[in-house]
């Protein structure tokens, strides 16, 4: 991949999309370098999906720009609005969409038939990226057939084969079971290395896309709630919803109890791997903030225990303890360093 590519190759500005009263996407704008992996991560109904499908020409935006290598394919102030074959782009679905009444290699073909591709040189490209994709064995054998991983390659391959610039995938791989997941997404990162696309992934997943995608995009109700590189909005938190999407835990500053009080901000985020659990009542260490809790459950997550610890004033944190000492009922304090502290705002 490019590493000094312009980050212009895909640019989104302000694009808005309404359905009836509710804006789905308020005024989204961000771009993409040639070559370069982005993640639009967040939970259901945050407009996600519908960036992608807006950027595909599946939807169509209320406002807004949107280019793709150059070309202009949606500007509502010039009334353009290219259709999705003119895009230049490939899509793979959460669904894989593979047709039950064709072969594995017609699956593959069908692109380069809707552009008019002569049949011995679609044929030819089909066959080139099936043996790309491991899938060359299975050419005649109806795609139905295939378990849920192969159709996926089978979906991928038929999004490739017409040598896309931009490739699409909507939750591409949430219908695999974690081995798979985990095993796709290095043969993904192998072929966009091999063939050199840029790709924009959509998920709900952050392992997901802390794993696939170098630069994410977190969105919140439409709107963009932080971006930047993948490290670091995941450990650089300024919002509470930020931190509890990423899996910490978050406290409103007021219902700690007086001695310990953080002033300046409403909350305080922190991961549950960084807390220190002790029984009964110990001691604060200089640059510790230490509460006092009981134990209400304990789970097994195979190298650790994960409890969850109730605070009183109904809060109640997780953290994560390797030693396996307590139990549910068990009075317990927890420390946490301040410089694993997070200030957030509302």
């Amino acid at each position: 991949m490019r590493q000094d590519a312009p980050d212009d190759f895909v640019t989104i500005r302000n694009v808005t999309k309404k359905f009836g009263e509710f804006r789905a996407l308020d005024g989204l704008s961000f771009s993409v370098r040639e070559g370069g992996t982005l993640a639009l991560l967040g939970p259901s109904g945050c407009g996600k999906t519908t960036m992608l499908r807006c950027l595909a020409g599946l939807e169509t935006p209320e406002e807004g720009f949107i280019s793709i290598a150059g070309k202009v394919v949606f500007d509502s102030a010039k009334g353009i609005n290219l259709n999705p074959e003119d895009r230049g782009l490939g899509v793979v679905f959460q669904s894989y969409a593979v047709w039950p009444h064709m072969s594995v290699v017609e699956n593959v073909e069908f692109p380069l038939r809707v552009r008019g591709v002569a049949p011995a040189e679609r044929r030819a490209r089909a066959m080139e990226i099936l043996e790309i994709v491991g899938l060359t064995a299975f050419a005649s054998r109806s795609a139905t057939q295939l378990s849920g991983g192969q159709q996926q390659r089978v979906a991928l391959a038929r999004a490739l084969v017409h040598k896309p610039a931009l490739v699409l995938f909507d939750e591409a791989l949430s219908n695999l079971d974690a081995q798979l997941r985990e095993h796709m997404r290095l043969e993904l990162q192998a072929l966009q290395d091999r063939l050199g696309f840029t790709a924009l992934y959509v998920t709900h997943d952050q392992g997901e896309a802390l794993g696939l995608a170098e630069t994410i995009i977190l969105m919140n109700a439409g709107q963009i709630e932080a971006s930047g590189p993948a490290r670091q909005v995941f450990m650089t938190h300024h919002s509470s919803f930020a931190a509890r999407f990423f899996g910490l835990n978050v406290v409103e500053t007021a219902r700690l109890a007086a001695p310990h009080a953080i002033a300046g901000k409403p909350f305080i985020a922190f991961q549950r791997e960084y807390v220190r659990i002790s029984e009964g009542v110990t001691g604060p260490g200089s640059d510790d903030l230490v509460l006092l809790g009981t134990i209400a459950t304990r789970s097994f997550q195979g190298l650790a225990d994960e409890y969850a610890i109730d605070l009183g004033n109904d809060v109640s944190v997780r953290v994560l303890d390797r030693s396996g000492a307590f139990s549910p009922g068990q009075a317990v304090s927890i420390a946490i360093s301040r410089k694993d502290l997070f200030l957030l705002d509302a």
